[in-house]
């Protein structure tokens, strides 16, 4: 297991400087400057700003400073928040974006999960047809849309809930929903093409015939044994939840990092936009590793077929 983790330390590494170039270099290119906007500003004003910020170097150098900036967990300062730097944003947005993308993971996980197993357990009857139908809605409708419909059903039609912002718990429920629906879908749909599979296996069958009730089959064997796809299935939900966000946030007004990310894009802070992608990109390279360590701990002919392979 040690060794294991070593490679994919190593492996994330290699991806992470990949992905730091890539965006570098992909920022540079872009027309425009974070110093173009409706009034042009004075030659010798635009010089000094790129020379405080760093911008006159060589493009190499700048590659450079930036590389050693993000060894040291420094993302520099914002080209357009004044007084502010790239980690105060990520620090004051963070919390918000993670609150609001562990509620969508549990409700993408509970209704998910819920839903794939009665319509595994009442295969082909209404409740199976159901669950499908809401599962497909939930995989064809974009979040974005179905954030837009849940404000204008829940909050302005019957004011059930708030329409946007970020004040109580209440103010979480339509972003959460929003977020979580396709992976909700997704997850359901997993759940019961697996528990499907594991309810045809022998066991489940001498577990029957052992007079076990079907509540503790279900428990004890079914869906446990059928969690394998799911839980495999969670490093693309995190990216899915994370990156998603993004218009969530914009959508409801939400203070989270996603909001940042998306203003730093049309006002080109290049800062903010390469340090919030260094960010998730660990944030999201850490996750896959922590899943796939749980996916051989859940699983233990995982960790004997390493050893073996080794």
């Amino acid at each position: 297991m040690l060794k294991y983790i070593g490679k994919r330390l190593l492996y994330m590494v290699l991806t992470l400087w990949v992905i730091v170039t890539v965006t570098f270099f992909l920022m540079r290119a872009a027309p425009g400057s974070p110093f173009s906007g409706e009034k042009e500003l004075p030659p010798a004003i635009q010089a000094n700003l790129e020379a405080y910020y760093g911008l006159d170097k060589s493009l190499f150098m700048q590659y450079v400073d930036y590389l050693i900036s993000v060894v040291k967990w420094d993302f520099g300062p914002s080209l357009k928040y004044k007084g502010q730097s790239v980690n105060d944003l990520i620090s004051e947005g963070f919390p918000v974006s993670f609150a609001l993308g562990m509620e969508a993971i549990f409700l993408a996980l509970a209704l998910g999960v819920l839903l794939g197993a009665i319509a595994a357990l009442k295969h082909n009857r209404w409740q199976d047809y159901t669950a499908m139908i809401i599962a497909v809605l939930g995989i064809s409708v974009p979040s974005f849309i179905m954030a837009s419909a849940l404000q204008y059903v829940l909050a302005i039609k019957w004011s059930v809930l708030p329409v946007a912002r970020w004040e109580s718990f209440a103010h979480t429920i339509l972003p959460a929903l929003a977020l979580a629906s396709t992976p909700m879908a997704f997850i359901a749909r997993l759940t019961r093409s697996s528990m499907l599979e594991v309810l045809s296996n022998d066991y489940i069958k001498t577990a029957k015939s052992k007079g076990l009730n079907s509540t503790e089959i279900t428990v004890r064997h079914t869906i446990r044994n059928a969690m394998m796809p799911v839980v495999s299935y969670m490093g693309p939900l995190i990216s899915a939840i994370l990156t998603g966000s993004f218009v969530i946030e914009k959508i409801f007004g939400i203070p989270g990092l996603g909001m940042h990310f998306v203003t730093s894009i049309t006002n080109r802070d290049y800062s903010v936009i390469m340090g919030v992608t260094v960010f998730f990109s660990v944030l999201l390279l850490v996750s896959i590793l922590l899943v796939d360590i749980a996916y051989s701990l859940i699983d233990p002919r995982i960790k004997l077929a390493d050893k073996k392979g080794e």
